[in-house]
């Protein structure tokens, strides 16, 4: 049955305390008091190595984990675990999303034994877009269970030994530091900070949120957070990233599920040249950035870069993030 849980769960630890998922080089930042890094990796459409190998040489050094999507927006790219496997074999540290839209719990925990085995230890667990918002609307969906019961089975994998069925799991047991998503922007937006703690007391130690432009509104959700005391239990990444283009932005304010793009920042680039706008999408980047990691229970960044990779190293340093903490 869906959903069903062998054994109580107890809630999750603190980050801080190193129980879990200690190898995890972002768990080791956070557990030194440094304001962490992450950056997204987006994998190719097709089986271009190049392309990684180029994302590689170009990012590595700006982050403390690399968050590499799994077909993002619901669109056929390479495999997350491949490109992992990728950035992990040049020294990157990869954070692997596994999403319940493509694969159901056999699937999901057998990725999930290939990315411990080659030392992957940073997993992202997200329901994922549905199928209707890519490139493939026609294909049938699996959600054989959401992202709160994902992180729950990963816990049970890595604390108990155990499979989701209840079966041991021989000899070795998983060591992931595991992470959750969250989007601040989607309503009911009194219930987001509820759904942290869902994800909390099923095993979740980081939050990585939805790219963050609308600033005001995140503050509200950070407050919420901070209130109910769940930023002592899980480190808050925020979402940030530069906008290329008018273009850009007012396809992720149309086309792109969960995305709030203010009417204030289609009005600032639109009289502007292209150059001009790619500068001024840069400056508003730096600008959130700036703000929100001021704002209480904040621990982190989350760069997410749409189709500008090369904007990724540029932003770190502006924010004076360079170079990154070795721990």
């Amino acid at each position: 049955m869906n959903g069903v849980i062998p054994t109580p769960v107890p809630p999750a630890p603190p980050v801080n305390t190193g129980l879990t998922g200690a190898n995890a080089n972002l768990a080791k930042v956070l557990a030194a008091g440094h304001f962490a890094v992450c950056v997204e990796v987006s994998p190719p459409v097709g089986p271009n190595a190049e392309a990684v190998q180029k994302q590689i040489n170009l990012l590595k050094g700006y982050g403390d984990a690399y968050n590499v999507t799994d077909n993002q927006s619901a669109t056929v790219h390479m495999s997350s675990l491949a490109v992992s496997i990728m950035l992990k074999q040049a020294g990157l540290e990869p954070i692997v999303q596994f999403t319940c839209r493509d694969r159901n719990r056999l699937g999901l925990q057998a990725d999930m034994l290939g990315a411990a085995a080659f030392g992957i230890n940073h997993i992202l667990c997200l329901t994922g877009d549905h199928p209707i918002w890519g490139d493939h609307p026609q294909c049938k969906s699996v959600y054989d269970m959401d992202s709160v019961n994902l992180i729950r089975m990963a816990r049970m994998m890595r604390d108990w030994r155990v499979f989701e069925n209840g079966k041991n799991i021989p000899k070795l047991a998983p060591d992931f530091f595991i992470g959750a998503v969250e989007n601040p922007f989607a309503p009911p937006f009194e219930y987001r900070p509820m759904r942290v703690a869902k994800k909390i007391v099923a095993g979740a130690q980081f939050i990585q949120t939805q790219l963050i432009f609308n600033v005001d509104r995140f503050r509200e959700f950070m407050k919420r957070v901070v209130d109910l005391g769940l930023h002592e239990q899980v480190a808050i990444l925020a979402g940030v990233g530069p906008i290329k283009s008018l273009k850009v932005a007012e396809f992720m304010a149309n086309e792109v599920a969960g995305v709030e793009i203010p009417q204030s920042i289609i009005d600032r680039l639109s009289p502007l040249s292209k150059e001009d706008q790619a500068k001024a999408g840069l400056d508003l980047c730096c600008e959130v950035a700036n703000q929100v990691r001021e704002i209480e229970g904040v621990r982190g960044l989350h760069v997410m870069a749409v189709n500008w990779p090369d904007a990724v190293p540029q932003v770190v340093k502006n924010l004076g993030l360079f170079p990154r903490p070795v721990v």
